[in-house]
This record gives C-alpha cells, sequence and structure tokens, in this order.
C-alpha cells in the first residue's frame, strides 16, 4: 500500500481509502456486524484513511467509526465527514456558517472526538461556490478548533475549479472511474499545481465497474441503484456514475478484455484510477470484510500499460462520453 501526503495538511493516507457510505445506509440492508467488520479489514489492510458523512444513516456511519476506532485503540487513520445535506429544502440559502456548525457539532458527538480531521461541503448547490462568506465562516471554525481541515465534495469539475480558488480549501471529492474521465483534463492538472489533495468516490460506477451486475440483477427499494436510478432523490452521477444502465453493462464488456489474468475487475478498475498522479486516494466502500480486503489488495497490481490505458479511453469515448462527459 503507498501512502501520498494529504495536500497541503500534515496528514499521509494510504492511497487505498475507506468509504463508509455503504455502512450506513442506501445501499440495502448492511448489517452493523457487517459494517465493523468491513472497516476492521480495511483498517487490517492498512487504510488510514475514512470517508463518511453525516448524513449516512442519519448518522449511524459516523457511529459506527467511533465505536470501531475506539476499539481498535492505537495511532487512528484519518476520518473525514460531511456537512450540508442535512438541508431541507437543500438550498444554497441553507449553507451559512451556523447552520454548518450544528452539523459540525452533531459529527463531533458522533465520531466522539474534540476536533474533526477534515469536513467537505456536501456536494451544496452550485451557488454556494461562490460565496466568500461561508468559506470564511468555514476558515474561522477552523481557527475556533472545530475542525482542522476544510474541502469540497463536488458534483461538478466547473465546481471543483471554482471551489479551489479559496485558499483554505484543502481537498476536493469528486467521482472519477474509466467511466467519468473528464476530471483529469483540467482540474487534476490544477489539483496538482495547486497543492490540492482529491478524493475520488464511486470508483467502481455504484458496482457495475465490479463486472458482477448483470441485466437482471435485483436491487432492494432501499438501494440508490433502485430509487435513484433517474435522479429521483439526489443527483443521478452518483448512481451508475450517471451513466444509463444498459450503457454501462455494455462498455463493461468491452473493459472487461482489459483486465489482466488472475485479477478481479473491480481491482483492475481501482488500479485504473490511481495511475493518475492526481489521484491522492480512492475510497472504494464495501458491504463485508472480504469486498474491503478485495479493495485495498488492488494496490498490489502492477501498473498498467499504455495500451490497456488507451483502450479503456477508446471504450469510454465511444459508448460513455456521449452520456456524461458534458454534464459533469
Amino acid at each position: 500500500m503507498r501512502h501520498h501526503s494529504f495536500g497541503k495538511t500534515p496528514f499521509t493516507v494510504s492511497e487505498i481509502g475507506f468509504g463508509a457510505w455503504q455502512i450506513g445506509g442506501s445501499w440495502g440492508d448492511v448489517s452493523e456486524a457487517d459494517g465493523r467488520a468491513a472497516l476492521n479489514a480495511a483498517l487490517d489492510a492498512g487504510v488510514t484513511f475514512i470517508d463518511t458523512a453525516d448524513v449516512y444513516g442519519d448518522g449511524r456511519s459516523e457511529k459506527i467509526i467511533a465505536d470501531v476506532l475506539k476499539s481498535r485503540g492505537g495511532q487512528r487513520p484519518m476520518v473525514a465527514t460531511k456537512a450540508g445535506r442535512r438541508l431541507d429544502p437543500h438550498v444554497a440559502e441553507g449553507y451559512t456558517k451556523a447552520n454548518i456548525e450544528r452539523f459540525i457539532d452533531r459529527s463531533l458527538t458522533n465520531l466522539e472526538v474534540d476536533s474533526l480531521d477534515l469536513v467537505q461541503l456536501h456536494c451544496p448547490p452550485q451557488d454556494v461556490y461562490y460565496d466568500p462568506a461561508l468559506f470564511e465562516g468555514m476558515e474561522e471554525l477552523r481557527k475556533a478548533g472545530k475542525i482542522r481541515h476544510y474541502g469540497v465534495s463536488v458534483a461538478r469539475v466547473e465546481e471543483a475549479l471554482k471551489a479551489i480558488d479559496y485558499p483554505g480549501v484543502v481537498s476536493v471529492q469528486i467521482i472519477y472511474n474509466i467511466f467519468r474521465q473528464r476530471p483529469a483534463d483540467l482540474f487534476f492538472k490544477e489539483a496538482k499545481r495547486k497543492n490540492i489533495a482529491v478524493i475520488v468516490r464511486v470508483p467502481l460506477a455504484s458496482g457495475l465497474l465490479s463486472g458482477k451486475i448483470t441485466a437482471g440483477t435485483a436491487f432492494s427499494a432501499d438501494d440508490h441503484r433502485s430509487f435513484n436510478r433517474h435522479g429521483e432523490a439526489f443527483d443521478v452521477g452518483e448512481t451508475f456514475a450517471g451513466v444509463p444502465f444498459e450503457v454501462g453493462l455494455q462498455a463493461v464488456e468491452e473493459i472487461r478484455k482489459l483486465v489482466p489474468q488472475g485479477a478481479s475487475m473491480a481491482a483492475f478498475a481501482l488500479r485504473w484510477i490511481l495511475m493518475n498522479e492526481a489521484v491522492t486516494v480512492v475510497i472504494p466502500g464495501a458491504r463485508n470484510a472480504e469486498q474491503a480486503r478485495a479493495n485495498a489488495a488492488a494496490a498490489e497490481l502492477p501498473a498498467l500499460s499504455a495500451d490497456v490505458m488507451k483502450a479503456a479511453r477508446d471504450t469510454y469515448d465511444r459508448l460513455v462520453a456521449p452520456h456524461v462527459h458534458h454534464r459533469w
């Protein structure tokens, strides 16, 4: 497991982290026992970065993380959480220092800490990125000690580019995978130039890039791959990376041919992401210990060849880009 400096912060993190959305909710039935086992397995495998949010299971994810870390003791990994999606309605006007501080206080309690390592604004409406007062408020919260650092989780490349204009923003979380390649065109270059940590989410396109989903796969009613297929609950780009399901399945069959013998398609997809040196950490989720161990093992795969990278790009350009490249 390789490690990277986390942008301008003192933290160093493993290149594969742990995305804790699945152990919170919206991925079907994941028991607390399985959630704890998944997180423990990731930490045992050398993961030193955990990403969660206050809305994942209405705090369940944060509480599981607190419980696991307390029971393990020893050196703590970096724990990043997010704030803002508790707003109802979720509108730009709600993104005030007072509201964010209220959410931070709740996360401090859930995670059982005195200061949060990293707080990310949780995919706020686009107007929020043009509100200097909010970022000044985040800086005040940092100076007050409630948070050590702050960043943003974005839906679109344009939002990422605007966010890193604020000097206090240390990280950007963004979707990047074989099916969502636009961030590499400009944003990654700017992030690297400004020493911004890049957190990659949805690395497996909600499981499509695991190669295990078929046209006949059934998702439970409480799984976002069922209830958000067309963006009914939140941005459709979060579900299957915004790629129409049937198109995604077709592209998967082309990508499958590129996977080295003995490697899983999921590991290949994670290794593809790590080929870009601008990526600080990728945060696949896991429903159980087996998935967590498999995710961490992707770091052991050798670098992908230029021919393989080109073939993956060709599949993206032909099948996927017309549906997603201009949107996010």
